[in-house]
């Protein structure tokens, strides 16, 4: 198996707070991998250390066998934060189009990441009118421009209706099976069940790494949500 991220006694505090205690995780190529836990559990900040923006206290990320951040990386990776990270002053297009420009890449490839993320209708817009939904698809509309090999994201499907966020999970999959490694994150269980793997977090501690099947089985229901408690609750013991 050929591994994109590899995590390795990972150590993160913040402020006088340890939010991440010694984790220690592989994620394979070519995968969708889901990073899921409760809000506060630390899913963010293992994230930025991934992109290289976290200072770590101790432990190691690496990514495509170089470390996390390394300028060689920057190409390489798309990243969409929890909060949109588009200018509210230029429409969808103009955005994804800056944006590709940035990496070299001609206007029809920002047209057709609009167009990916569902914005087709709205790209003439300012994302300054946009509902918060709609910010959050500019912006990874944005990171779709440059064809990522690793592709992090933060909660995307927060604020998107049933449909579309199952459309969404189409689009990632399909990127996965064309070579996208992807790393995405979410407190809502019931995505879980769409992801290749999972880590699941709780309190910065990871109480699972594994395919949903294998999750399932070792807590002995077939529901993940309840999956998860049960091995938290294993955990506590």
């Amino acid at each position: 198996m050929s591994i994109a991220i590899e995590v390795t006694d990972l150590v993160v505090t913040r402020g006088r707070r340890r939010v991440l205690h010694g984790l220690t995780c592989a994620i394979p190529r070519g995968s969708v991998t889901g990073l899921l836990g409760p809000s506060g559990s630390g899913k963010t900040t293992l994230l930025r250390c991934v992109v290289g923006v976290q200072r770590i206290e101790s432990g190691s990320v690496t990514v495509f066998g170089e470390a996390a951040g390394a300028p060689s990386l920057r190409p390489r990776t798309g990243y969409v934060t929890q909060a949109p990270s588009v200018y509210a002053d230029l429409t969808v297009r103009e955005n994804a189009r800056y944006f590709a420009g940035l990496y070299g890449v001609g206007s029809a490839g920002a047209d057709r990441a609009v167009a990916d993320v569902g914005l087709a209708e709205a790209a003439g817009q300012l994302v300054g009118t946009l509902s918060g939904g709609q910010r959050a698809r500019a912006s990874l509309a944005c990171a779709l421009v440059s064809s990522p090999e690793l592709l992090i994201l933060d909660e995307p499907t927060v604020g998107q209706d049933p449909v579309l966020r199952n459309e969404l999970w189409g689009r990632f999959h399909e990127l996965a099976a064309q070579g996208t490694t992807i790393l995405v994150s979410s407190h809502v269980m019931d995505e879980a069940g769409r992801c290749d793997r999972l880590l699941l977090i709780r309190e910065g501690h990871l109480v699972a790494d594994d395919s949903p099947a294998a999750v399932r089985t070792a807590a002995g229901t077939d529901d993940l949500e309840e999956a998860f408690l049960r091995l938290v609750l294993a955990g506590q013991n």
